[in-house]
């Protein structure tokens, strides 16, 4: 097995027993039985149109809806959509003219997710197995495509950015909400393989992530939203040693929550 399939099988396998065990915060915000209920990354949704709380299981590491500038009628794409947290919020916008469709690797989340539709009986609201380097959609389908705390999980980012490029109708935008780094992590937390299904080690430089944007051929690209994370101490504590730990505060290392814009001309 290479290490890109590697890293899908364990981010596969976590947010899996995430569904399956109904968890929530364990995604971006916690990564081992020792601290699970963080919730480091997520912002809160419970007062936003269209909430549906068995649908928040707090993977997110911010609101992208907030940012995509969406309409009544458009075709709406969340990639990496789990429950359907995102899902539920733009088709609230969108409206009944309008259609949502979640796209999910993992069949326990696209289970729940369908389960959760089933209960708000929504009929302009899709999920749909697949994967996002290969997303199972048409081309030129949406108006936004919209992603939080996922594309950072995905080892071919550029595959990913190409593939949302592929299905935005001409003039279109995406709009995410993903983890960078500004300056380097130590090996610790890089190479946990935890931490991946955490959202922090697979995540890239913020230069080079948008540098991987702006090559796929986005142009007007922008940082709506930036949040630092702060990792506490315990967190910390299970990938550095004491004197990791102190350089890495030292340094002021970051991790960062941002949300980005760009568009298909």
């Amino acid at each position: 097995m290479t290490s890109s399939e590697e890293i899908k099988q364990v981010v596969k396998e976590k947010y899996g027993e995430i569904a399956a065990k109904n968890q929530q915060g364990c995604g971006c915000g916690c990564n081992s039985s020792k601290i699970v209920g963080y919730t480091i990354m997520e912002d809160e949704y419970d007062h936003l149109d269209g909430y549906v709380a068995d649908a928040d299981l707090g993977l997110g590491c911010g609101v992208p809806t907030e940012y995509a500038g969406l309409k009544k009628g458009d075709t709406v794409v969340d990639l990496g959509s789990g429950a359907g947290n995102d899902v539920f919020v733009a088709r609230s916008i969108v409206g009944d003219d309008g259609k949502v469709i979640g796209i999910d690797f993992t069949e326990e989340m696209i289970n729940k997710a369908i389960l959760n539709k089933s209960k708000v009986g929504f009929t302009n609201v899709d999920f749909k197995l697949g994967e996002i380097e290969n997303i199972p959609l048409e081309n030129n389908l949406a108006d936004v495509v919209i992603s939080n705390c996922v594309l950072n999980l995905v080892p071919d980012k550029q595959k990913a950015f190409s593939e949302i490029f592929r299905i935005l109708k001409p003039g279109a935008h995406f709009c995410v909400s993903d983890i960078v780094l500004k300056g380097e992590l130590p090996a610790g937390l890089r190479k946990s393989a935890e931490m991946y299904a955490g959202c922090v080690a697979g995540a890239l430089q913020q230069e080079e992530y948008l540098g991987v944007i702006k090559e796929t051929g986005f142009t007007d690209i922008e940082i709506k939203r930036t949040k630092l994370i702060e990792l506490p101490d315990d967190v910390l504590k299970e990938y550095l040693n004491e004197t990791e730990i102190e350089k890495f505060k030292q340094n002021k290392i970051g991790i960062y929550s941002i949300t980005v814009v760009g568009y298909k001309n």
